[in-house]
């Protein structure tokens, strides 16, 4: 969801994380990833602005950048 928000490849997610194509399509199929790979998407996330939910009945979601 927060790929979409900004339009985004998985070329684009990689480039910008640092994580390879392969572990974010496996992360976004539901398999296991590291901490660290997972800590590193949700960073490049943030520095363009998306905002992640982590508690309430919302959690789980994501708030896209203003325009």
């Amino acid at each position: 969801m927060a790929r979409t928000a900004l339009d985004w490849t998985r070329l684009d997610l990689a480039t910008a994380s640092g994580v390879s194509e392969r572990t974010i399509a496996r992360f976004e199929s539901g398999e296991p990833v590291l901490p660290a790979r997972v800590q590193a998407l949700r960073h490049a996330f943030e520095a363009k602005g998306v905002l992640f939910i982590d508690s309430g009945h919302l959690a789980g979601g994501v708030i896209p950048p203003k325009a």
